[in-house]
């Protein structure tokens, strides 16, 4: 068997091709530490700005307690091509009322299931990107993603 080949990969193009693979992948996973144990799951962002990632959450759920205990969090994005992001990354909750407002006004299922912005269960993260890798399938070799251009973020 022989290892793929991927295309090479430009750093003007890391960018770019870290951002379509977020976008195609609905569902990434989420790692928290729990004590000394890693946690992951799949997770539904309900915003996504540049590389700073908003994800829904209820008090009730473990990842609330874990990322309460450590705010560390690492989020994995993988497309159809198997070109993969790593977002290693710091949770804090959303207090804006005004970016509460444009989450809960543009996701018509987080409407549905909770029925009240005030719902008390609900928590929104906001994940701030602290480093962003890129890799092209299976190609063993990560490209960091510049975030001094933040524009989008």
């Amino acid at each position: 068997m022989r290892r793929p080949t991927p295309e090479p990969v430009s750093s003007e193009q890391v960018r770019e091709l870290a951002l379509s693979v977020m976008k195609a992948d609905r569902f990434p996973m989420l790692a928290t530490v729990d004590g000394d144990q890693p946690r992951l799951r799949p997770v539904s962002p309900v915003m996504t700005k540049g590389f700073t990632v908003y994800v829904a959450n209820l008090r009730s759920y473990q990842k609330t307690i874990q990322i309460e205990a450590n705010p560390k969090v690492e989020l994995c994005y993988l497309d159809d091509s198997h070109d993969q992001v790593r977002i290693t990354g710091v949770a804090n909750i959303v207090a804006s009322t005004d970016l509460l407002n444009e989450i809960w006004d543009s996701n018509p299922l987080l409407r549905s299931y909770l029925g009240d912005i005030n719902d008390p269960q609900l928590i929104i993260y906001q994940i701030d990107p602290i480093q962003v890798m890129f890799m092209r399938e299976w190609s063993l070799e990560y490209h960091q993603v510049d975030l001094q251009n933040r524009s989008e973020n």
